[in-house]
Formats: structure tokens, sequence, C-alpha cells
């Protein structure tokens, strides 16, 4: 890997972020840890391959129940649009309150969440987040 020492990276702090917005991201070597150093554009892009998929099902009421693959997320509404609607408001809200305590759910199986919670930060729009998700069928 090609790794920039993290004093390098201190005493050329801007000329290194000038080279990630213009350039290329960097990975920056402090002791033992490894970062990852990039522009929101090549973290968007690297995401881009995330969808969220979610299992639909119309209850015997009319209603619709929506239930994401990705993240143990379901709401129910009263027709589709509405349900993906609530979907979405949840996994944002679910999204943000996972990186505001990151330490505590990053751990675990919860980890394997992280690339779907950047998706819908860097989306950070209900209405993107909808646009976002795909819908099947689920068993009748």
């Amino acid at each position: 890997m090609h790794t920039i020492n993290a004093t390098t990276a201190r005493n050329e702090w801007s000329s290194l972020v000038e080279s990630v917005i213009r350039e290329k991201p960097a990975f920056i070597k402090r002791t033992r840890d490894y970062l990852f150093l990039s522009d929101m554009n090549v973290l968007e892009n690297i995401l881009s391959a995330y969808s969220f998929h979610a299992e639909t099902l119309i209850e015997d009421d009319g209603s619709v129940t929506i239930s994401l693959d990705e993240i143990d997320l379901v709401e129910n509404a009263p027709d589709m649009q509405s349900a993906i609607s609530r979907l979405a408001s949840a996994i944002l809200e679910y999204s943000e309150d996972y990186y505001n305590e990151f330490a505590y759910w990053s751990r675990g199986n919860r980890k394997l969440h992280i690339p779907y919670v950047f998706k819908a930060l860097i989306l950070g729009d209900v209405d993107k987040i909808e646009g976002s998700i795909k819908c099947r069928r689920g068993k009748i």
C-alpha cells in the first residue's frame, strides 16, 4: 500500500488535502493505524454498488408492509408509496443514530450495516433514499 506517514501528512496538510481533492485518495499510516483520506465523490462512487433491497407484502387489510433486507427495518403504511417513504425516513434516521453512536453500533454483526449507513448519509435526503430502494413482492 502506498502510505504517507502521519507526521508528513500533518506537516503538509494543505497540499495533501489539495492532492486528495484534485488527484487521488491517500492512505495515511500512524504507528499501527491506517487511515483513508478521500474526496466525498470517491466515497459516493465506491458506495454506488450498494442499493437498498426490500420485500413488500400486501396485508389482509390492504396496507403494505415493507421490510428492508440489509438492515432490520420494517414499515407499514396504507399504500406502497407511503410505505417506501416511511422506510426511507427510517433508513435515514437509523443511519444518523448509527453514525452518532458509531463506536457502539459498528461492532459485531451490525458492522455489516456500515456501507448502507454511509450510503444513506451521503444521499442525505429521504427522496434520494426512496429512489435507491429496490422492492420485490414477498411470498404470499
